[in-house]
């Protein structure tokens, strides 16, 4: 098992401009979690808010523009060369969005399978690697193996597709697995059954998981925490069923809001503008600012500091006066400012 962290990370991309003129697109601001051994952080927001960009910084396969990112008190901006990146590829992986357009159309499952295995065991013989194929798929769920090891992915369902990249991503015996929205392009129930693969494997494997997801549903399945982000920042964080039944930041409530709920008894009163905000100048202002319905004038100039109630954190100034309590009373009306108006 691993533990990760990431500490004050920042990810800018330089995008076009005039003449002459260097811009950048922030689209990690400022990233601080942990995710601990054997635990499951899910990552929610909506599209374009820096969930995928996450991701790829935990991957390397981009770089920090600064901060760190540490895998079991380890930085990871410290790995160079081939080999020493296959090593830490070795114990983390990645479940893809998309199943086909993961695979190699061309190749057959075995072939998928066993170039894994045999790039990061090269000592195992053909027979040894052969063995290992067939117990992974057998691992996921694809059984007989023997009828799934010489079809090509055009020939598989999208949750066959699916297992065959978790049984790929598991050849090199990883521990720790980050799933890109895993499910999304699946049907429900076919999803139902990619996510408690996903979790009885966690349980086998002792894994450490980060689950990118924008379904709240799903992420309550999964995680036993879960972080916020918008435009890129944490905006809320902490234990996923706390921030469900209790949300603290306006963006968060507008996410449950807009989400079927049969697990939550009531709705905050609390609908978003729709502008949307401005990646790119990087002045200080809360990001959410444009589209909060309780925005001030200051929110516009400055950005939040996080605040701190136990094993929770928010950024909003809505709690600047209300750090001498353990718990906000959001059902008390910080929103709306009626004492019963949930």
């Amino acid at each position: 098992m691993s533990k990760i962290e990431f500490r004050n990370v920042y990810k800018n991309f330089p995008v076009k401009g005039k003449l002459f003129e260097r811009k950048e697109l922030h689209a990690v601001k400022n990233m601080s979690f942990s995710i601990d051994e054997g635990h499951t952080l899910a990552v929610v927001g909506e599209s374009g808010c820096g969930k995928t960009t996450l991701a790829r910084l935990l991957m390397k396969l981009h770089e920090v523009s600064s901060g760190e990112i540490f895998v079991d008190g380890e930085p990871i901006s410290t790995i160079r060369g081939k080999r020493a990146i296959r090593k830490f590829r070795s114990c983390i992986q990645m479940i893809f969005q998309d199943p086909f357009g993961s695979l190699n159309p061309a190749h057959e499952t075995g072939q998928i399978i066993s170039r894994a295995v045999s790039l990061h065991s090269a000592d195992l013989k053909n027979e040894e690697i052969n063995n290992r194929v067939i117990a992974l798929l057998e691992l996921v769920g694809l059984t007989p193996a023997e009828d799934f090891i010489s079809k090509h992915p055009a020939q598989l369902s999208g949750g066959q597709r699916q297992r065959i990249v978790i049984a790929r991503a598991l050849a090199v015996n990883p521990s720790i697995i980050v799933a890109d929205e895993p499910t999304s392009m699946l049907d429900v129930s076919i999803g139902i059954d990619i996510m408690n693969l996903l979790l009885e494997l966690k349980e086998k494997q002792k894994l450490t998981m980060m689950y990118i997801t924008h379904n709240l549903a799903s992420a309550r399945y999964m995680a036993d925490y879960m972080t916020v982000m918008y435009a890129g920042t944490c905006v809320e964080y902490g234990a996923i069923d706390e921030m469900i039944s209790s949300p603290y930041h306006p963006y968060t409530i507008l996410l449950l809001n807009s989400t079927p709920e049969p697990f939550r008894d009531k709705k905050l009163n609390l609908t978003a503008k729709e502008d949307a905000p401005d990646l790119i100048s990087g002045k200080p202002q809360c990001m959410y600012s444009a589209r909060c319905p309780k925005a001030e004038s200051r929110c516009f100039t400055s950005e939040p500091p996080e605040y701190v109630f136990g094993k929770r954190r928010v950024k909003c100034f809505i709690y600047e006066n209300i750090r001498s309590i353990d718990v906000p009373p959001v059902n008390a009306n910080i929103y709306t400012g009626a004492a019963n108006d949930n």
